[in-house]
């Protein structure tokens, strides 16, 4: 399901990797966007985000997204959100965290949004 709105993007992303659905997760990033995979540390492209999500699906990570900002000009949105995270580690040990993220997503020409960026650490 695509985003109607720019909020929408994180809120999809988080049910697409809750259900483990890696297609519809890559399907809310534009071909040469750009995510961080960690604070200061960042993947372009669609290879490079579908390798990035791989291990990360695994985990069965269960995100809950709150948005708190989203500022529109034209076809460009900056979006800001809370977010809490529980995963579970190989060994079976769970994993919990929490912290804020930034992203830039753009209106397509079916009048859905998509990531340009994505930073869930909120920083560079």
């Amino acid at each position: 399901m695509p985003a109607k709105r720019p909020e929408q993007t994180s809120q999809l992303l988080a049910e697409a990797l809750k259900s483990g659905d890696l297609e519809a997760a890559l399907a809310l990033y534009e071909a040469d966007a750009t995510f961080f995979t960690d604070v200061g540390q960042s993947v372009t492209g669609s290879a490079a985000i579908r390798e990035a999500f791989t291990g990360f699906v695994a985990t069965k990570p269960i995100l809950e997204i709150e948005n708190i900002v989203s500022a529109i000009s034209g076809d460009i949105a900056l979006t800001q959100n809370k977010w809490t995270i529980k995963t579970i580690e190989p060994d079976g040990s769970p994993v919990e965290g929490a912290g804020h993220s930034v992203e830039v997503v753009r209106r397509q020409p079916d009048g859905s949004w998509k990531f340009i960026i994505d930073n869930p650490w909120g920083t560079g």
